[in-house]
């Protein structure tokens, strides 16, 4: 690319410098040398010293200043003393200091100065050292804080810098449209929730953004397939395609669609079901997905753009249709509760509840704070088994059991197959039993039980039996969890309106979507610390089996497989049966909201 450069305030620079001939001046920035060269014309005798750090610059402004009373140097400018001493010049007669990116390292992709290109995430003015995606890769949450505060004043640097940590388990972010999106997705979650919070319908207020998510699912997820262009125009319609799906469709649906088991009844065993069904109908179509998608993929659509479309354009119309018919078949009985309550005259001068107030609200709540920390040791101890799983079938199984210590995959799909048994024969006893003895029964017992088969699988070592037996025992445990939280949060939620009288179905359910998403990539990243801390061998032979780590590699990951979920669910299963009361003294305290909205 060109190294163009036009000036900036080319005379009035001159008229300040008030050049003499026989002067010696600095230039801290050579860019284009369009200012330097300037300089360098009006001197005689004088001499001229050009400064810049960046390699394409130097050499331009080399070439550019050929002839004149000028030396270019590949530094700093704050290294200007130190160039200036080792010259042999005490001072200077003036200095001029045009300092921050050109438009040159703008335009040039390459560099990753920009958004306005997908391209590697460099950021160096030098092209030496470390590039911004080695610091967003490698970097600790603190340090990413203080460079987002301190260099880009960001006000929410922090969360910022916690998602960035997040996302680099999952995957290294080098390009700038990976950064960008992760701080898109990280804020869309709540944002949500306050819309939803604020919104005031006939249709209640999580059924309207259910309605919006049939266009937004359907649409976005085609254009995701859609390329229609090439060079800087593909990428800057990939990047509003990636983020219009992952920033903007999926937390409307997916916090509109927990939001609706709260707001749907007040009837604790009516949600228990509801709760139950949204979460076996999920796990359904991501089984389903699983098992026909790579077949769709190997055998038909391949690299066939046409075929992608076509079966997306599929997709997008069924996804479409049963969100449209969720939102037809479904009402809002507890907002209809406080619509009700007022005249519809009244209802659109009704106080809004602030952000602040619905906040206080929630962290006020030990019940909501005991829920929240069950659901967080549930979600993010499951992650880190997701994510150790291959890991501990690869390198701690004693896969002879098959004939062959490199026969990992059969171990990893045998206890696949023994944890999803389970969950399916617990979708058909999960509700009745939770509507005969409680929530707060069902599922900190079967937690315990969970953490009995944890502890078989951690006393087996290796062997495929007892491992297989304790995952069995395990996944069943997590089941009444699984199918039942949204309809223990949506008791919460209730709870707290009975004691402040301010509902938080949104912001509740925001936070519930956030720490479902977070748990992945967070997990992954502690997982892979305890492996690079344990000394894990990326070469080492899979043949070797066991052989082939050391004793400190598989202890870490038999820790992050079995021990951290079998103690997460110790932990859990017991903050439920001590501390959680709030099914105890619910139907009176939803007799007491219903008998204030009669009054109002």
């Amino acid at each position: 690319m060109e190294f163009s450069h036009i000036p900036v305030l080319l005379q009035p620079c001159l008229d300040g410098l008030n050049i003499d001939p026989a002067g010696i001046y600095l230039d801290g920035t050579a860019g284009g040398a369009g200012h330097s060269r300037e300089i360098a014309k009006r001197l005689t005798t004088g001499r001229l010293i050009s400064l810049d750090q960046d390699p394409d610059a130097v050499a331009v402004a080399t070439e550019r200043l050929k002839g004149l009373p000028a030396q270019v140097v590949q530094v700093n400018f704050r290294e200007a003393a130190r160039v200036l001493a080792e010259l042999g010049i005490p001072a200077v007669n003036g200095a001029l200091l045009d300092l921050g990116v050109s438009s040159h390292q703008l335009a040039d992709a390459a560099r990753g100065f920009s958004y306005h290109a997908d391209a590697p995430l460099d950021m160096r003015m030098s092209q030496q050292g470390p590039t911004a995606a080695d610091l967003v890769n490698t970097l600790d949450r603190e340090e990413l804080t203080r460079i987002l505060r301190d260099y880009g004043e960001e006000p929410y640097a922090w969360q910022i810098a916690g998602k960035i940590v997040a996302a680099q388990a999952e995957q290294p972010i080098l390009t700038t449209l990976q950064l960008v999106s992760t701080v898109l997705i990280v804020a869309a979650n709540l944002i949500v929730g306050q819309l939803i919070e604020r919104t005031k319908a006939l249709a209640g207020k999580a059924r309207p953004w259910i309605l919006l998510s049939a266009l937004t699912l359907s649409v976005s997820s085609v254009l995701m397939f859609i390329v229609p262009f090439e060079g800087t125009a593909k990428m800057v319609w990939i990047a509003i395609a990636y983020n219009l799906y992952y920033a903007v469709a999926y937390p409307i649906y997916n916090t509109a669609n927990s939001t609706m088991i709260p707001v749907s009844t007040r009837d604790s065993k009516q949600r228990g079901a509801l709760a139950s069904f949204t979460n076996i109908a999920g796990l359904g179509v991501m089984g389903c997905g699983s098992m026909v998608f790579p077949m769709l993929v190997s055998f038909a659509l391949k690299e066939n753009q046409n075929l992608w479309f076509i079966t997306m354009l599929a997709v997008a119309i069924f996804s479409a249709l049963t969100i449209y018919l969720q939102f037809a078949f479904t009402r809002e009985r507890v907002t209809e509760e406080s619509m009700a309550a007022g005249s519809a005259e009244e209802e659109p001068t009704r106080k809004t509840v602030s952000l602040g107030e619905q906040v206080h609200a929630v962290v006020s709540d030990r019940m909501w704070w005991i829920v929240m920390a069950f659901y967080m040791l549930f979600q993010w101890s499951g992650a880190m088994k997701n994510g150790s799983m291959t890991y501990f079938c690869k390198w701690v199984m004693d896969n002879t059991f098959f004939g062959t210590a490199d026969a990992w995959g059969a171990s990893q799909s045998l206890l696949g197959i023994l944890g999803a048994i389970p969950m399916a024969v617990a979708a058909a006893i999960v509700v009745p039993l939770a509507n005969k003895f409680g929530k707060r029964l069902v599922c900190g017992g079967f937690m315990l039980l969970g953490a009995v088969g944890g502890i078989i699988a951690g006393i087996g070592g290796g062997n495929i039996v007892p491992v297989a037996i304790g995952v069995a025992l395990k996944c069943l445990g997590s089941s009444p969890a699984c199918y039942l939280i949204l309809a223990m949060i949506a008791d919460v939620i209730d709870h707290i309106e009975y004691r402040t009288g301010i509902r938080t179905d949104g912001l509740t359910m925001s936070i519930y979507s956030s720490l479902m998403v977070a748990a992945t990539p967070i997990c992954n990243s502690i997982f892979s610390a305890l492996l690079a801390g344990s000394g894990y061998n990326q070469a080492a032979d899979v043949a070797l089996g066991t052989a082939a780590q050391t004793a400190a590699v598989q202890s870490a990951i038999s820790v992050s497989y079995i021990w951290v979920e079998t103690v997460c669910y110790i932990i859990g299963g017991l903050l439920l049966l001590i501390f959680w009361t709030v099914e105890k003294n619910l139907p009176a305290e939803q007799a007491e909201i219903a008998a204030r909205k009669a009054k109002q």
